[in-house]
């Protein structure tokens, strides 16, 4: 059975969690290689989580990602899959994986 990890790394202003088979030093200098991502099948379940849906469509054809080192917060082997995340940086509140509907006009 492979080993599962879970990635918790920043990109552009985000905290981003990915679940990956594989992760080693890169031949990149500075950068840690991510690989095999995980995901739950397209379609499972009764309940589509939106913010695995946006991760998985970010990362459709990435077959390695390579991460600096100095953006990687953690990175934990795991027993089992749990939820992605994506939360901004400063706050740590979770991004709202929907987008914001315009504000409303006001009447003057």
């Amino acid at each position: 059975m492979k080993k599962l990890y879970k990635i918790t790394f920043l990109s552009q202003g985000k905290s981003i969690e990915l679940h990956a088979q594989h992760v080693a030093s890169s031949s990149l200098w500075g950068f840690t290689e991510v690989g095999e991502l995980v995901f739950d099948p397209p379609g499972e379940g009764l309940v589509v989580d939106p913010t695995e849906e946006r991760l998985r469509e970010e990362f459709k054809d990435t077959t390695m990602l390579h991460v600096p080192i100095q953006a990687i917060v953690r990175i934990e082997e795991v027993a089992r899959r749990g939820p992605l995340a994506i939360r901004d940086a400063t706050s740590g509140e979770k991004v709202m994986p929907f987008p914001l509907m315009p504000p409303r006009p006001t009447s003057r």
